[in-house]
């Protein structure tokens, strides 16, 4: 996908993990979290970096959950050397938790999701959270929102990643109204159930179709689009 122009006025928010990742490894492991700032390329000398230097955040509640967490980045077979920075650059970012050191860490970039991600239109706009085993991705998407559902199964099945989309939205004109507001808090399941379910009759009196027939007509479980269904309301109807 070219990623030339403007993008989209799409922004979403993903919760991801994916295999041979030294962070989601070891915040699944320990307490505390890891923010990702930025990726640069280790100098080499035919142009092909085998690893790539990453600037990193860790936090947590105490100093002991920290080297806890940064001991278990150590020990990751994904991992290589942490480069811990002065004291000072970790006051400067603004972290959760009570304590927060920062650190340069080289690894593989074929470990890395991120090309991936942009390849298929997925822009990232802020740091990467990682804690309890799972990344928090924001991003822009460069494309039409109608694609979103096809570029995140192309980077499920290149990377072996488990994604879910935990919100998405539209910035568009001002004075959205606060129905159209409410509607992007929506994921794209939820988006789609509310809106058949609308079309179809189901919030008529009397209603027009029933959950089973709505099931049938998206070949989903009763009990999914329920699910779909309950959380879209739940948002939609909150005061």
């Amino acid at each position: 996908m070219s990623l030339e122009g403007e993008l989209s006025s799409v922004r979403l928010t993903l919760d991801l993990w994916h295999p041979n990742c030294w962070a989601v490894e070891s915040t699944d492991r320990t307490g505390g979290g890891v923010l990702a700032h930025a990726v640069y390329n280790s100098p080499t000398t035919d142009g092909s970096p085998e690893t790539v230097r990453g600037l990193f955040t860790s936090f947590g509640d105490t100093s002991a959950e920290v080297e806890q967490l940064l001991d278990a980045i150590r020990d990751s077979d994904h991992s290589g050397e942490v480069f811990e920075l002065q004291e000072r650059f970790g006051r400067a970012r603004n972290a959760p938790g009570n304590v927060v050191r920062e650190f340069f860490l080289e690894y593989d970039p074929s470990e890395m999701v991120c090309p991936t991600l942009l390849e298929h239109g997925f822009v990232h706009s802020a740091p990467v959270r990682i804690e309890d085993g799972s990344e928090e991705w924001n991003l822009c998407f460069a494309g039409d929102r109608s694609a979103i559902d096809d570029s995140l199964d192309d980077v499920r099945e290149q990377t072996g990643a488990e994604v879910t989309v935990t919100s998405i939205t539209t910035s568009e004109e001002p004075e959205r109204s606060t129905r159209n507001e409410r509607l992007d808090t929506l994921t794209i399941a939820q988006r789609e159930v509310f809106d058949h379910a609308r079309e179809t009759g189901y919030y008529e009196w009397p209603r027009e179709t029933t959950t089973r027939e709505l099931a049938d007509d998206m070949d989903l479980a009763k009990s999914t689009l329920l699910e779909h269904l309950r959380r879209a309301e739940s948002k939609l109807l909150d005061p």
